[in-house]
């Protein structure tokens, strides 16, 4: 092998390249097309949205019985094909400026334009032979990092509900550091997107236990359509609202910063509505602090004192303790 050489390629150069037969999808050792409707979605909102796209490889070499010049794909055939398709109509995507899910052909003259001259990147490996393919396509896919349950969904999943998830998590992000809820290490570990979808699973289905399989459930079960997105997203912005309208120590210098109890909160605010006003709130957030960080023995504490700390530091994803901290904090705020 001489070198790889990386430059861009627009995507109308890609599609006519693919029209002249001038691009192998299929050599010998490429694994057929795998990647569902959700996943094909997932990369066309990727690009208008204008977030980057992993680059892609051909081994370039001139086909003397056609005399044409041929780039086979050496890595990136699902990345391809999902262009081509949707380029070609064959399944809607989310783009930024519609409401719903759009097909190639609803685009308006201006987003088509601007989704056909968006460059990727490709590395063009000169010189390569089959040896030297297959080494390449075996390292470009090797995978040495061990990932987390939220990693392995979303790695796993591409559709509307991850898209959903990700998307109010990465929004907020300024808002869970200034608060104290998540940790810069916590984000890169997307521990707060698995706390949203977990939100957003107890607001669609009512209070449950957490658990990884029923998350995992519930993004198969929204991959290709998430139809309470409209109505989630509109209730999770006036809590977030509301939050934003505290003293940010009422939540960064409380319990209430951790993520159990954030978890608690939140889904009280969403149930209350305007019923709570902010001083009354932070009043109330104080107060539920004070006692919980109280001298007294536990053993000595009101009942239901004592059955809210043990709540809060006990079994904290169970629905037995997500209960008992919820009637404790409606309570104090009069609910």
């Amino acid at each position: 092998m001489e070198r790889v050489e990386y430059q861009p390629l627009v995507i109308q150069d890609l599609i006519n390249l693919h029209k002249a037969e001038e691009l192998d999808l299929n050599p010998w050792y490429q694994r057929r097309s795998v990647w569902r409707k959700p996943q094909k979605a997932y990369l066309i909102n990727t690009i208008f949205e204008k977030k980057p796209v992993p680059s892609c490889y051909v081994r370039h070499y001139l086909d003397l019985k056609s005399e044409k010049s041929i780039k086979e794909i050496v890595d990136g055939q699902q990345r391809i094909r999902s262009i081509l398709e949707y380029a070609g109509g064959e399944f809607n995507a989310r783009h930024p400026n519609h409401k719903s899910p759009v097909p190639y052909l609803k685009l308006t003259t201006t987003e088509r334009s601007a989704f056909l001259m968006t460059a990727l990147s490709f590395g063009t490996i000169i010189g390569a032979d089959e040896a030297d393919v297959i080494e390449i396509f075996g390292r470009l896919n090797s995978v040495s990092k061990t990932l987390n349950s939220q990693e392995r969904r979303n790695a796993r999943f591409s559709g509307e509900l991850k898209q959903f998830c990700l998307s109010q998590a990465a929004t907020r992000v300024q808002l869970w550091r200034d608060l104290g809820v998540f940790s810069s290490n916590d984000i890169a570990r997307m521990t707060e997107v698995q706390f949203v979808a977990d939100l957003t699973l107890n607001m669609v289905k009512g209070l449950s236990d957490y658990s990884e399989r029923r998350l995992d459930d519930f993004y198969e079960e929204f991959d290709e359509s998430f139809k309470h997105r409209d109505d989630i997203e509109s209730r999770m912005e006036k809590i977030f609202q509301k939050i934003i309208g505290l003293d940010p120590a009422a939540i960064r210098d409380t319990i209430f910063s951790r993520s159990p109890l954030f978890f608690t909160l939140f889904l009280l605010l969403d149930s209350a509505g305007r019923r709570v006003g902010i001083r009354k709130l932070e009043g109330a957030l104080y107060a539920i602090d004070q006692s919980f960080n109280s001298d007294i023995p536990v053993s000595e504490r009101k009942k239901a004192d004592a059955a809210f700390y043990l709540a809060c530091t006990a079994s904290t994803q169970r629905i037995k303790s997500r209960r008992t901290r919820e009637e404790y904090v409606r309570k104090a705020l009069n609910l």
